[in-house]
């Protein structure tokens, strides 16, 4: 803490949504200090109020949402505040970086108009200068080649570089503190680390306190000075970053702390029946051409893969964004086409037509990354769970088909009582369960699942982390499971395969990957996943 008093200061913050079943009460009585130049995390699990207190310090409540108590900048109360002064203040004394860049940056606008909007509103900048401070900004946030990416729209680039640009666009007034929402959960383990090392060096050459809110506490070890723990609204613990992860106090702490993926696999039986073999996969998407007489050209996400999975196996396949390891899952269920061989029951299924291949689906089945979005909004759950049912066990009697529905859901520790409700009411720990027990209905032998935890709390990782687990040992099912969270790769998974630019550059036992990692991918990987404060010590030096 540095500073006669603190910056930002809340005092028995409460916030309350009206809705049709009556008032909700989000955010209980939070007092809250940010003092200038440190870092302050806010941890919880989804639905525990850390993202809406700082939505309400910022004026940006949902239309339902109604906030009391106190939020005051540097002695100034910002409840209340007319929009006209209070847009004084934020972006311009506080600013913010959303959880997910893609939806909130415009994409009708080039990157370079919106970062410019804030200077010419707050700065008065005159578009020439504007322009010249975009690309000083984009500059300080290292993105490659700034001055001609001005005119790229948001959707031309990387997840890392949307974040930066979001970065850019929040530091373009200097502001005193810096609100991050979330900033680095969908970013690979890499780029999650150089956005972190980025902040901490803007911090320290703008002297801006940073407040984090976050669920991964990987994050909160590496970078925060404090912690506040919430839980259900309220605050549950807080103190110094080193007691709070040393000695916690509160029950919901130590579980939260206790929440990280853990174990390890054995590796099935040598004489384990060899369930699917890959030889020479290749997959290239023809990109371009067409009626706007652009030139043509090939893209290979995947370059000549082998692999074999036997019963019981568990292949974990990591790598960055662009990897080619989602391309490749798909491909190893029927997908999309593929060159090479990919061969189950004695079939080269890649071969075949979508016809021949729908005998074998059954037996490849897939879990998606967003059950949101593999889930059909207009289905019931019962809907959704059975629908395979109907294509491959057409014999079946409605009664028994809801009678597997309930074995199906019972087995993912859901109740059967559900399912004539429908995917939206549910958490998404909830969602991704359905989306499980729809895959295990059909009673496969190999799933293939593509970052089927990555937008989940630590806790809820841990449940479906078990789940999985448990059902595999029942019926002895092989798993591909693509992730870029290398801790919970290593609890599941007893093989690796790393990917880079479509290409394995080393696979082997879990172990003997995790323990001594061949190539400096691989290294660089697994120590911004488990060594991400010695990682940020180094990034954040000067040159």
């Amino acid at each position: 803490m540095t500073g006669p008093g603190p910056i930002l200061t809340l005092r028995d913050l409460a916030i309350t949504f009206d809705t049709p079943d009556g008032d909700v009460e989000a955010v209980t009585g939070v007092d809250l200090d940010v003092f200038a130049n440190e870092n302050v995390a806010v941890v919880g699990e989804s639905g525990s109020g850390k993202s809406q207190i700082m939505m309400a310090a910022m004026g940006l409540l949902a239309v339902n949402g109604r906030a009391t108590g106190s939020v005051r900048y540097r002695g100034t109360e910002l409840l209340g505040m007319a929009p006209r002064a209070l847009n004084r203040i934020r972006g311009a004394k506080i600013a913010m970086i959303f959880q997910e860049p893609m939806t909130s940056l415009d994409p009708l606008y080039p990157i370079g108009r919106q970062i410019a909007e804030p200077l010419m509103v707050h700065s008065r900048l005159s578009p020439r200068a504007a322009r010249k401070r975009v690309l000083e900004l984009l500059d300080l946030v290292q993105l490659p080649d700034a001055a001609r990416r001005l005119g790229a729209y948001p959707h031309e680039l990387s997840g890392g570089q949307r974040q930066r640009v979001m970065i850019a666009m929040a530091l373009a007034n200097e502001p005193d503190i810096l609100i991050a929402d979330e900033p680095t959960t969908a970013l690979d383990v890499t780029i999650q680390a150089e956005i972190l090392a980025l902040l901490a060096r803007l911090k320290a050459r703008l002297g801006m306190a940073i407040l984090f809110i976050t669920h991964d506490l990987k994050i909160v070890e590496a970078i925060a000075d404090r912690v506040v723990v919430m839980r259900a609204g309220a605050v549950v613990e807080a103190g110094p970053t080193q007691r709070i992860f040393a000695s916690p106090r509160a029950d919901y702490t130590r579980m939260l702390l206790a929440a990280e993926p853990t174990g390890t696999k054995a590796p099935p039986p040598a004489e384990a029946e060899t369930l699917l073999t890959a030889r020479d996969v290749g997959v290239t998407y023809r990109s371009g051409g067409g009626l706007l007489g652009r030139s043509a050209h090939t893209i290979e996400a995947v370059k000549s893969v082998d692999l074999d999975l036997k019963r019981g196996q568990t292949l974990g396949i990591v790598g960055e964004s662009g990897s080619g390891k989602s391309t490749l899952g798909r491909a190893l269920v029927g997908l999309g086409h593929a060159d090479g061989a990919i061969r189950f029951r004695g079939a080269t299924i890649n071969a075949l037509s979508p016809r021949a291949l729908r005998p074998f689906r059954r037996d490849l089945q897939m879990v998606f990354q967003d059950p949101y979005g593999s889930l059909s909004p207009r289905m019931t759950v019962g809907e959704i769970v059975t629908e395979g049912l109907l294509v491959h066990e057409r014999g079946l009697s409605a009664r028994e088909r809801g009678r597997r529905a309930d074995e199906a859901l019972a087995e993912v520790g859901l109740e059967a009582r559900i399912k004539n409700r429908f995917p939206h009411e549910f958490s998404g720990g909830q969602r991704q369960r359905i989306a499980i027990a729809r895959a295990l209905i059909l009673k496969p032998e190999i799933i293939v699942l593509d970052e089927p935890t990555s937008a989940l709390d630590s806790s809820v990782q841990k449940q479906i982390i078990a789940l999985l687990r448990a059902v595999q040992a029942e019926h002895q099912l092989a798993y591909v499971f693509i992730s870029h969270d290398l801790a919970v790769v290593r609890a599941l998974a007893d093989t690796v395969m790393v990917m880079k630019a479509g290409e394995v550059v080393e696979a082997g036992p879990t172990e003997a990957i995790y323990g001594a990692p061949k190539t400096a991918y691989t290294r660089r990987l697994i120590a911004a996943a488990f060594d991400l404060g010695s990682v940020l010590t180094g990034a954040a030096e000067p040159a």
